[in-house]
């Protein structure tokens, strides 16, 4: 069983609803086991102006590979309506993204763990360390506290 953190964010429709069915459909998806979530935030968005998100950070039990589990994601956030986009940060239905897999380092075409920019967002950090604050980067060797506390100071996010 591997320990995996996910990021979910959504920032079209009824968001609180589109994060709740991916986090149900998660938990209900073979070879997965939602463990803990953190605290829902509002966030302002990255790229083209567009509406805020909803973030969280989901922790899950898995036996699948990192592939598979990619693989997996990616085929629920189809299913919950989300559609290819040719905008690089643009608005979306639902977003999830392997943030940590175990202390995995993975540098392939289709996937890269640690998330490449895990440690510079604010939304992504703030809820991971609710969940595991003393996990350590593998590449970085920096806590998730400290990397946190890294960021420049900005405005604090506001809890959804």
């Amino acid at each position: 069983m591997s320990r995996v953190f996910v990021g979910i964010g959504s920032n079209e429709g009824d968001r609180l609803e589109h994060l709740s069915r991916a986090i149900q459909a998660l938990g209900s998806t073979p070879g997965i086991s939602v463990t803990q979530m953190a605290t829902i935030y509002d966030t302002e968005p990255l790229g083209p102006p567009q509406p805020e998100y909803l973030n969280t950070v989901v922790e899950l039990d898995t036996t699948r590979s990192p592939q598979q589990l990619l693989d997996a994601l990616q085929l629920l956030e189809r299913q919950l309506g989300r559609l290819p986009s040719a905008q690089r940060w643009g608005p979306r239905v639902i977003d999830l993204d392997i943030l940590l897999y175990d202390d995995r380092i993975l540098n392939e075409p289709t996937l890269v763990i640690p998330h490449p920019r895990l440690h510079e967002r604010r939304f992504v950090l703030e809820p991971l360390a609710q969940l595991a604050p003393t996990l350590v980067h593998p590449v970085l060797r920096k806590t998730v506290e400290e990397l946190l506390a890294n960021l420049p100071v900005e405005q604090s996010l506001g809890s959804g």
